[in-house]
């Protein structure tokens, strides 16, 4: 069998075991604190070196060409501190396109988060499904082709619940930098497109559908 590309690249299974268990939501001590349990001693820092192995790696998710687009944002608590995520997901393929952690919301993080969605993937053909909380005004600015949908957006929604029942696991309020929580949020972004089943596709992963 040969070895899938997280495991070439952090080597062995415990380290593809670790770094699998932090993107469910565990932080890098609660995962160094499950190894110990099972009987294998590595220090926080050995854990959080894997972690960020496979984050250098271009463990990112291939371009795509998607129809339809939902788009939307949710309310994370950093430190106590609230912020947003926002995130946008291929409605056919499942894709999750990118996520991206903001301050504040309306508008201009809309259109930020908009132009590096047209930066990554090719959306000339791409409808973007929308509520309205400042994306029409963003798409307008960009040129891009949205509505208004609150029927078919509800894939998106999907995946912030799976998301919040990860947080929800363990932390009533995410701790540590904003950038330090962002990259927990990419590196489950990962997990979902490059290692989850999912059962829309037949228990295909979204990079599988991509790319077959």
């Amino acid at each position: 069998m040969q070895p899938t590309r997280t495991q070439s690249v952090l080597g062995t299974p415990v380290r593809v075991f670790a770094v699998q268990f932090h993107a469910t939501g565990c932080s890098l001590r609660e995962t160094k604190e499950i190894l110990r349990i099972l009987g294998v001693e590595r220090s926080h820092q050995a854990v959080w070196h894997w972690v960020h192995r496979l984050a250098d790696s271009g463990h990112n998710p291939p371009e795509a060409k998607p129809k339809r687009v939902a788009v939307d944002e949710t309310t994370v608590k950093i430190n106590g501190e609230w912020s947003w995520l926002y995130a946008a997901i291929d409605t056919e393929t499942k894709l999750l396109l990118d996520v991206e952690l903001f301050g504040r919301h309306g508008t201009d993080p809309a259109a930020a988060f908009l132009y590096r969605l047209s930066e990554k993937h090719d959306h000339s053909d791409a409808v973007f499904l929308v509520d309205g909380y400042g994306y029409q005004t963003a798409l307008s600015r960009l040129g891009l082709s949205g509505r208004l949908d609150y029927v078919n957006r509800n894939l998106i929604e999907k995946w912030f619940h799976t998301l919040t029942m990860r947080v929800d696991r363990f932390h009533n309020s995410l701790a540590g930098s904003h950038g330090n929580v962002r990259e927990w949020f990419i590196q489950f972004a990962r997990y979902y497109n490059f290692q989850r089943p999912h059962q829309a596709l037949d228990g295909r992963t979204p990079v599988e559908e991509v790319t077959n």
